[in-house]
């Protein structure tokens, strides 16, 4: 039978619905920052006397000993990538005025941004030429592929000059302008593995830093064997650099007269996310926060800076929260519904009733609803107390929520399961594992591990619930049928592993796993009536 979601208003203290949208109160702690840090300062470049990042979107200034962050720009679209003119008095940044990131430029002091590029692709700010009349930029606007190339554009507009290198990524000029230290290609596989939670890539798109000489582009190579090299910095006669060589991303200095790389600074094992080089110092980036390194010293310092401004996005405000649903379950009598919306899990009843917003929690997300087969709990997962944990909710959200940690190392975790009798939950974790846990016991149990990132367990219980099917990859990659039994923690596999099963399940007597097989074929040509044909025996 087709259900439908009642549409009326509903006057609740936090959530409602209006027209078939699911709205409520997003209210967000403003808090007063006698520092930053609570923060994410990100991008900061430096001058002789000041500094500037983008916080929020927007461009911030403050004088290099700290203190109040003066706003620079507002707008509606994101400002990143601020790199201080040589004398200090301009800053070029990457901006989305208009819909699509291009190069600008604008005054230190403040004042109206001017947009030098008009590219309908994405051009991003590098840095600047050294005498201060051009900037540096990347762009794949004459790219056949997804590499992208160096350009510097005049500071008063005009066509774009392509730099003699077949692709680059960040660059440096060095004194003499006569080379330039660049990245040369994009780390695709080191992007996609941070975006996993993954780090310390070493394959074949690993980035390095090359020296350009740039009147007959000769490349002299930075030494290395594997590392993420960036954000190339020439400073004096030394080329300053990032690089995770050695663990976590530090600072380290390659000097072209010995030919020798040194670090300059660790990083004491938190990740530097970005420097730049300013006229006597390097600023950079880590944990949110903006330190300055001297190169003569050898020594850095924090900066305390204070940011206060409106902040419209954290200002107690309503949210259509319909397209941001990113999981959902279902009471087993179909009488409501349970959402994942906004970090809140929320329930919403078919026909008659109020939603009800069981977290209402302020800078805390939670994650994969799931109800109970006797429809008296619902769980999910929550970094309440800093680190992922499993809820329990009662349904109405009336009583006290049971909290249970799922123990060391701390991880991230995806699609609790209910068994049949709601005394136990299958979940997985992004270390590729499967566990489950008996509620009463309160203490996770390793079921299995995939040795391959990106498939799914799928774990479904048999109606006693005394045992788990699921299906996992092979060393092979196919994927076979496994079971493990709660009660004596044997675990079997069921299928030959010559084939590829998916989606199993219990019959409704709970003896026999169904799944979908699909057999490898052997593929071979033959020719008939002149004509090619392909055929598969199973």
């Amino acid at each position: 039978m087709q259900r439908k979601f009642h549409t009326s208003v509903f006057s609740l203290p936090g959530a409602f619905l209006v027209g078939g949208f699911l709205l409520f109160l997003a209210v967000r702690q403003l808090r007063a920052q006698s520092s930053n840090q609570y923060a994410l300062l990100r991008k900061p470049t430096v001058s002789k006397t000041q500094i500037a990042f983008s916080y929020g979107g927007d461009l911030w200034v403050v004088d290099r000993s700290g203190g109040e962050a003066r706003r620079l720009t507002s707008d509606i679209g994101i400002e990143i990538d601020p790199v201080f003119s040589p004398d200090g008095t301009m800053i070029a940044f990457t901006g989305e005025y208009d819909g699509n990131e291009d190069v600008y430029v604008i005054p230190t002091a403040g004042g109206i941004p001017q947009r030098l590029t008009m590219h309908p692709g994405s051009d991003q700010v590098v840095g600047w030429t050294r005498d201060g009349k051009r900037i540096l930029f990347r762009s794949g606007r004459d790219s056949y592929s997804r590499f992208t190339q160096l350009y510097t554009v005049s500071v008063s507009g005009g066509l774009p000059e392509l730099l003699p290198l077949p692709m680059a990524v960040e660059g440096s000029y060095s004194p003499d302008s006569s080379h330039l230290a660049y990245v040369p290609f994009t780390n695709f596989a080191e992007s996609w593995q941070r975006q996993r939670g993954l780090k310390h890539y070493r394959g074949g798109t690993a980035s390095p830093i090359w020296i350009a000489k740039l009147s007959d582009s000769s490349v002299e190579k930075v030494p290395r064997k594997d590392s993420n090299d960036s954000s190339p910095m020439w400073v004096s006669n030394k080329v300053y650099f990032l690089s995770d060589r050695d663990g976590p991303v530090s600072l380290y200095v390659y000097d072209p007269s010995t030919k020798q790389v040194s670090e300059a600074l660790p990083s004491n094992g938190v990740d530097i996310k970005s420097a730049s080089a300013g006229p006597d110092a390097i600023v950079y980036e880590q944990f949110g926060s903006i330190h300055l390194f001297d190169p003569a010293t050898g020594k850095q310092n924090a900066v305390n800076i204070h940011v206060t401004g409106d902040f419209p996005a954290v200002r107690p405000h309503y949210v259509n929260v319909a397209k941001q649903i990113q999981h959902a379950d279902i009471l087993p009598t179909g009488a409501r519904a349970v959402f994942e919306a906004h970090g809140e899990i929320l329930t919403v009843p078919v026909e008659h009733g109020d939603i009800r917003d069981l977290t209402n929690t302020i800078g805390v997300a939670e994650r994969d609803p799931a109800w109970s087969p006797d429809g008296k709990w619902i769980a999910y997962f929550s970094d309440e107390s800093g680190e992922y944990a499993l809820h329990l909710s009662t349904q109405d959200g009336m009583g006290e929520v049971k909290k249970i940690s799922l123990g060391n190392p701390r991880s991230f975790f995806y699609s609790p399961t209910w068994s049949p009798d709601s005394m136990k939950i299958a979940y997985s974790d992004k270390r590729l594992n499967l566990w489950y846990l008996d509620i009463e016991a309160g203490k996770p149990i390793l079921v299995d591990t995939n040795p391959y990132d990106g498939a799914n367990f799928n774990p479904v219980w048999s109606p006693d619930s005394r045992w788990i099917a699921y299906t996992r990859q092979l060393d092979s990659s196919l994927h076979a049928v496994f079971v493990y039994g709660v009660e004596d923690k044997n675990l079997h596999q069921v299928t030959d592993g010559l084939s590829d099963a998916a989606s199993v399940a219990f019959d409704k007597n709970g003896k026999l796993p169904l799944f979908l097989r699909q057999h490898r074929c052997r593929t071979y040509a033959r020719r008939k009536h002149g004509r090619v044909q392909d055929s598969c025996n199973a």
